[in-house]
């Protein structure tokens, strides 16, 4: 039996383990829900299922807990350039078939859309921007 004097004084890096429901991926959806972190990375595709990108965050509004926007990721290659356009989360639907989200936005749109690069830093708190996206996209702001 090792003497309590003598243990190594290395200290691992303290790594809780997360909870059950945290590991079981198929807890993370169901029928109806899915976790937020299971809708990042998923992809967007036009209804004639090309694929246009990704969602690379959800923005929620805080006290209502409505999913304002979905911030997807189009063009670049190998991340490098890769813009990114929050989209009213009212204008994307779940394909079951497409195994993504399907948006009805033509080249056209997209191009002309709001969009930030990486290196831009958005203000998320800036209510006229918001309403820009809003008014481009047709849809009512997330706030009324």
């Amino acid at each position: 039996m090792a003497h309590p004097e003598r243990r190594s004084s290395l200290k691992l890096p303290y790594q809780p383990r997360r909870p059950t429901w945290q590991r079981n991926n198929q807890r993370r959806e169901t029928a109806d829900l899915i976790g937020s972190d299971k809708v990042e990375g998923t992809d967007v595709y036009r209804s004639n299922g090309d694929h246009i990108g990704e969602i690379e965050r959800v923005m929620i509004e805080k006290r209502t807990g409505k999913v304002a926007y979905a911030v997807m990721s189009f063009g670049g290659f190998l991340g490098i350039g890769e813009e990114y356009y929050p989209v009213p989360w009212s204008l994307l639907t779940y394909n079951e078939k497409l195994g993504g989200y399907e948006v009805n936005l033509s080249e056209e749109q997209l191009r002309g859309a709001p969009k930030f690069s990486e290196d831009e830093d958005w203000d998320w708190s800036d209510r006229e921007r918001n309403r820009r996206i809003s008014d481009y996209y047709g849809t009512t702001p997330y706030w009324m």
